[in-house]
Formats: C-alpha cells, sequence, structure tokens
C-alpha cells in the first residue's frame, strides 16, 4: 500500500469516528510529524480527503474538518432515500438468496449486539457495512455503487450519535432485520418500502441529537 493511501485511511477514520472533531485544524507539518511520514504522501492524502468533502481550505496553508449542520444532514438523507431505495427494490429482484439468508439470521442477532459492549457494537455496525456490501454486488450496477460509496462516506459521520441512543439502535436493528427478509424474499415493493421508512427515521433521530455532537443514526 502506498503511503499516501495509509496516510488517508488513517485520517479519514479519525474524521469519521469523531477522534478528529469537525473544526480541526489539519496542517502538512503537523500531519507529517505526528503520523511519521514525509509532507508528500500527507499533502496527497489531504487532498483526497478534501475532495471528499470531509476538510476544506482554512487559509493557504492550512485545512480545517468541515461539519455537519442540519441543512448537510436533511441534504444528505434525500440522497440517501433516492439510492438506497432504489438499490433494495433492485437487490431484492437479482439477490443471491443465500446470501441474505445468512444476513437475515445474523440480524436477528443484532439487538444482542446493540445491547454489549463497545466491541460489540463495533460488530453490529460491521454487520450493517455487509449488508450494503450485498446489496451492492446484488444490484450489479458500478454507477449506483459509485454513488453510493459517496453518500455512505458522510453518513458514517452521522453515524456517531446512534452509540448515544441505544432505543433508536435497537429499532434500527429491527429495520435492517425487514429490510434483509425483504430482499431474500424477492419483495421489491417491501424493501423498498422498509428501506424508506428506516431512512426517515435514521434522519429524525440525526436532526434530534444535540447540537454539540455529529448527529446520526444509519
Amino acid at each position: 500500500m502506498r503511503a499516501s493511501d495509509t496516510v488517508y485511511r488513517a485520517l479519514r477514520e479519525e474524521i469519521l469516528d469523531g477522534t478528529i472533531p469537525p473544526g480541526t485544524t489539519l496542517t502538512e507539518v503537523e500531519q507529517s510529524t505526528r503520523l511519521g511520514y514525509s509532507r508528500t504522501p500527507v499533502r496527497e492524502a489531504l487532498g483526497r480527503l478534501t475532495a471528499d468533502g470531509l476538510v476544506a481550505a482554512a487559509s493557504a496553508r492550512a485545512l480545517v474538518v468541515t461539519d455537519v449542520a442540519d441543512d448537510d444532514i436533511t441534504a444528505l438523507y434525500e440522497l440517501r432515500e433516492a439510492l438506497e431505495v432504489t438499490a433494495a427494490q433492485l437487490a431484492a429482484a437479482r439477490r443471491d438468496v443465500r446470501e441474505f439468508a445468512d444476513l437475515h439470521e445474523q440480524f436477528t442477532h443484532a439487538a444482542e449486539l446493540v445491547d454489549g459492549g463497545e466491541h460489540e457494537l463495533q460488530r453490529y455496525y460491521d454487520l450493517v457495512t455487509e449488508l450494503d456490501a450485498a446489496i451492492d454486488i446484488a444490484v450489479g450496477n458500478s454507477y449506483l455503487e459509485q454513488a453510493l460509496r459517496s453518500v455512505r462516506l458522510h453518513s458514517a459521520r452521522v453515524r456517531r450519535s446512534a452509540r448515544r441512543n441505544p432505543e433508536r439502535l435497537r429499532q434500527a436493528a429491527s429495520e435492517h432485520l425487514l429490510i434483509c427478509q425483504a430482499i431474500r424474499d424477492g419483495d421489491a415493493a417491501l424493501a423498498g418500502h422498509a428501506t424508506h421508512v428506516h431512512l426517515r427515521l435514521s434522519r429524525a433521530n440525526a436532526l434530534a441529537a444535540p447540537s454539540n455532537a455529529v448527529p446520526t443514526a444509519s
């Protein structure tokens, strides 16, 4: 793996999980020293993060981690709804039944993961990522997959506050279970509707989160 890829992934994860919060100033020199890489790969990584919309120019020599405002959350969920409802419907028509049957079985235990410790909660998020990947494979549309990849990147930033709302997490686990079931059964209408309801409830939770946190629920 190239040094710039390693730096990019490290900084991206720190931004997405809140280790580097919105408003933080990032400079090549500081990050080069902190991460132990030369300025060139750091510069390339910061350029990619800028293209992602995760950082923006604060001055000629510094970047700042962008915030996620309520208007951004609303716009993000509008786009997610357009993309993910379509993806769920297409996946129901094109799916590998065995794969979604396995995911459905795993999601029957998702509430237990939500009520566990930090490791179990991360396993729940990993399971959601597995579901997203399975839907992408089932759909088999590279253009849609690319659009979903971009929107999921920003959705990960909005996810953190869900950790502060166990009730919403348990509810989301049930919603994912229904989405899996509908796709497994080839019910495109139900898959689309269940995804629509899930995203509407997630958006409401995100907008209701405290203003001093990056809101969420995925």
